[in-house]
């Protein structure tokens, strides 16, 4: 077999940095305000959006999760995405909303600032995520950046965010 008809193998156990398990694909985003930043997420993962309403706390729970509400009968965890992604608090207000997603079967509600709309980005539209060292920035959330006009935005792979281990909000066997 010649030397050009052979398949480029990777050793084992080698990890490549640019592919990500979740990559960014063409499709309709909702984007909402964290700060200044404006972050997009999968629109077939929202359920609804609502206004912010006060949950009720759970002991012990991390600072990033604010707590429950009932929604129609259904017990939600509510999650600050500010305190998740490290990003300072801030007083809640007239503009924070809550968005109700639906990840892998589980209602869970995500806090932000605000929602601003939905975009469809097509695939030239995404760039890949910035590579950087995992040590000092989890870019694995991050599935692309979505360049509209002079907008950046931030791609995340919300189901992957909200179904990790350090969350807490699903078992270990649905979030594999």
């Amino acid at each position: 077999m010649e030397a050009s008809n052979v398949p480029a193998l990777r050793p084992q156990g080698a990890v490549t940095t640019t592919a990500k398990a979740h990559a960014p694909k063409s499709g309709e985003y909702l984007t909402f305000r964290l700060g200044s930043e404006e972050y997009g997420i999968d629109i077939l993962k929202v359920q609804e959006i609502r206004s912010y309403e006060a949950p009720t706390r759970i002991a012990n729970a991390p600072d990033f999760i604010k707590g429950v509400v009932n929604l129609r009968g259904v017990i939600v965890p509510i999650v600050d995405l500010r305190l998740k992604l490290g990003c300072p608090s801030v007083e809640y207000n007239g503009f924070t909303v809550v968005i109700v997603l639906n990840v892998k079967n589980r209602v869970v509600g995500a806090v932000v600032d605000s929602v601003s709309d939905v975009l469809e980005l097509s695939r030239d539209a995404i760039r890949p995520a910035p590579e950087m060292n995992a040590a000092s920035v989890d870019t694995s959330f991050i599935t692309g950046i979505g360049a509209v006009g002079e907008r950046m935005l931030i791609l995340m792979d919300i189901e992957g965010l909200m179904s990790s281990a350090d969350m807490g909000l699903m078992d270990a066997a649905i979030a594999a």
